[in-house]
Formats: structure tokens, sequence, C-alpha cells
């Protein structure tokens, strides 16, 4: 591949990534339609909005996609019941927003050392069915807020 082709690659490459992770409903395209403008809801874990605006939301759903936000445990514990109690609060989120987690696509795990790895391992193995989705771990520099020893986020679908 010449310099010229890759550069004009990588100039699409984004766009192109974009347009596939993007869902279109099939009765829209099987009509005729144009795809549905994906809209945005936000689930609170009081079940209202609060008085103040929050720094983050816990979940959003956007599309036929589900957001969930880093989850910590702030408690005493070794990185087994650590997360276990990550991935529980994870498995309510994402049943709460109609999804699972065997739909998850995409998880980031941060682990505040990476001496944990081994039992963080130990604890996630078939937490997200027989085909889980990507997975990116990392040691987070400086540790995890709260003193958690581990934080995890992820993408599901509906």
């Amino acid at each position: 591949m010449t310099k010229s082709n890759r550069r004009a690659f990588l100039r699409k490459a984004p766009a192109a990534a974009a347009a596939a992770v993007v869902a279109v409903p099939a009765t829209a395209l099987a009509q005729g339609g144009a795809p549905e403008k994906p809209t945005k809801k936000v689930f609170y874990r009081s079940g209202k909005p609060p008085e103040t605006l929050p720094l983050f939301n816990g979940t959003v759903l956007y599309g036929n996609l589900v957001f969930i936000s880093g989850i910590g445990y702030h408690e005493a514990g070794d990185i087994k019941l650590h997360t276990q109690k990550v991935l529980e609060q994870m498995k309510s989120q994402l049943e709460a927003a109609g999804s699972s987690m065997e739909k998850v696509l995409k998880v980031n795990v941060y682990l505040n050392d990476l001496k944990d790895y081994a039992g963080m391992n130990e604890v996630f193995h078939g937490a997200f069915g027989p085909e889980p989705g990507v997975r990116t771990t990392i040691a987070a520099a400086g540790g995890i807020p709260g003193n958690s020893l581990v934080e995890i986020d992820c993408i599901a679908c509906l």
C-alpha cells in the first residue's frame, strides 16, 4: 500500500467504522423510509432526575445501545469480592435498561493493581455468557476513586 493510499484509508476509516456501528431498523429499510433517529434515555438510580445536575449518569440508552458507566465497590474485601459485587451491579443496571450480560459488546476493566488480574479473571470468567464481547484491562495509574480494587464499564445492545 502506498503512502497516499494509506492516508486516504486513514481519512475514511473513522467514518466507515462509525457507520458500521449505527444499527438501522430493518422495518425502516424494508418500507423504503429513512432510518429513525436514535434517542437518548437516561436511567436515574432513584428513578427520577436529581435536584442538581449529576456529574455523570450511570446508565444511558442511545438507539439500541446501552452505556453503563464505571462501577466500583467501595467496601472492604479482596479483588474477588470487589469483582463479584461490581458484576452484580452491572447485571442489575443492564436488566433495568432491557439488556443483559450476554448482550455486552465491550467491557473496560480498570484494576487498582495489576497483581489482581488473575483473581479478577476467576470471577469475571463466564459472567458474560459463552460468547463474551471484547475487553480491555488496564491498571489505573494512581488507583481507582473510592478505594475500589476494580472498576468496570460496558457497552451493550438491547
